[in-house]
């Protein structure tokens, strides 16, 4: 790794590398395309191999949903044939099935008979105004509606203006479930944010989405020496001694995948805000930093999935979306800070995926590896998601100026 030292060349300005981002890019899509459309609506989980993991009416999870429709409107963007298709597919499926038309918003789980989990999560909520941010912009006729509906539910139901930033479930009929407030909703909330002011220039978006940020990283991230606390209380108070079962959504501790994802978002919010917030690229940077230092493996490389409060791993799996978060995060810092630390943290990050999360034999990515490296599925059974991988080769492609939907918009003629 570059450690120190004058700025070298950039890998993201180098032909070659460009093409092989591409291609992984490519590949991706060729894997998840046609393999994951269920035909009686919504996206199949997909085993190791591409194929689905459950035939039988299925429980479609409102996230994968919406993630698929981000990511085939990203390929609509670049001019991929069928992408806007999947992007249909999808948005139907979130109108007609996830959308509640009793009380307003959207079910976590959807199925053939209808909810499959009634619950009003902010997590999903955040996943559908991404979907339609993005299928806005490329033009679908479902998208003016949902958005319009998506962002009612948010402010009326999830908005807590006290605290900017969101509660985090609700029953079917808006009963809250009392006691908790999670970062990883409003994270994801904060990305769509900024893609919803993107998609339409209204600024309530991006200033809700700056209240965010202020919450989760100016003030308690900074608190903490910059370690994103993941579990809180009702009043945003740290809740260190937090546990649940469902540790895919919310693990203990602190997780250093998540404090790489809001490195890259601050950068992008700065820029979207006319970089009126000096604070933002200096969290950006001791986060990235922190997670470098305390989060990456030493010895076989890789992050460790979660720390304990005495910054020591305490989940050792090593999952595919923190490399992801970490390639787009050093992509944005190398533009916005430039160092020879950002650059080389960079090519390390890609050479580990290269050899190591990229399935070769069946295509995709190996979603979770054990500490030593071997494909596992402790928490991940095959291969469900495109959205952080696809957007992982993306990113240092384009700008690092807004959503990769602006970007492509703005840029995608001369990729």
């Amino acid at each position: 790794m570059i450690a120190d030292g004058p700025l070298p060349a950039l890998w993201a300005d180098r032909p070659y590398h460009r093409k092989w981002l591409l291609s992984q890019a490519e590949a991706l899509m060729d894997f998840f395309q046609v393999r994951a459309i269920n035909p009686k609506g919504g996206f199949y989980d997909l085993d190791t191999t591409g194929t689905p993991l459950d035939t039988d009416n299925p429980a479609r999870g409102i996230h994968a949903s919406a993630r698929m429709v981000h990511c085939f409107a990203i390929a609509d963007l670049m001019g991929r044939p069928g992408a806007a298709d999947v992007v249909d597919h999808g948005m139907r499926y979130l109108w007609e099935k996830h959308r509640d038309q009793t009380h307003g918003g959207y079910f976590w789980q959807a199925n053939d008979d209808g909810p499959a989990d009634a619950s009003k999560q902010g997590y999903g909520h955040a996943f559908v105004l991404l979907a339609a941010s993005s299928a806005k912009v490329v033009g679908h006729p479902l998208a003016d509606r949902m958005l319009a509906d998506i962002t009612e539910v948010i402010e009326t139901r999830f908005w807590e203006d006290s605290h900017g930033a969101i509660a985090e479930e609700f029953s079917a009929d808006w009963q809250p479930v009392p006691g908790y407030r999670g970062q990883n909703s409003n994270m994801h909330l904060t990305e769509s944010l900024m893609a919803a002011f993107e998609a339409t220039g209204e600024t309530h978006y991006l200033r809700k989405a700056e209240r965010i940020a202020d919450l989760l990283i100016n003030r308690r991230a900074r608190e903490e020496g910059f370690r994103v606390a993941e579990h809180f209380n009702e009043n945003w108070v740290v809740d260190r001694n937090y546990y649940h079962t469902n540790e895919m959504f919310r693990p203990a501790g602190t997780t250093p995948g998540h404090w790489l994802e809001w490195a890259r978002l601050l950068l992008q919010l700065h820029a979207l805000g006319g970089k009126r917030h000096a604070w933002m690229p200096e969290a950006a940077t001791a986060l990235f930093e922190r997670s470098m230092t305390l989060g990456w493996d030493k010895e076989n490389g890789g992050f460790f999935y979660t720390l304990d409060w005495q910054d020591r791993p305490e989940k050792t799996a090593k999952l595919w979306w923190p490399m992801c978060e970490a390639a787009g995060a050093a992509h944005f810092l190398n533009a916005h800070v430039p160092d020879a630390f950002h650059e080389g943290s960079y090519r390390t990050i890609w050479s580990k995926i290269a050899d190591n999360f990229i399935d070769r034999d069946n295509g995709g990515w190996h979603e979770e590896l054990t500490e030593d490296l071997v494909p596992a599925h402790t928490l991940f059974p095959g291969k469900g998601d495109i959205y952080h991988a696809l957007q992982a080769c993306l990113i240092p492609l384009f700008p690092a100026t807004g959503s990769l939907t602006k970007v492509i918009r703005e840029n995608g003629a001369s990729l």
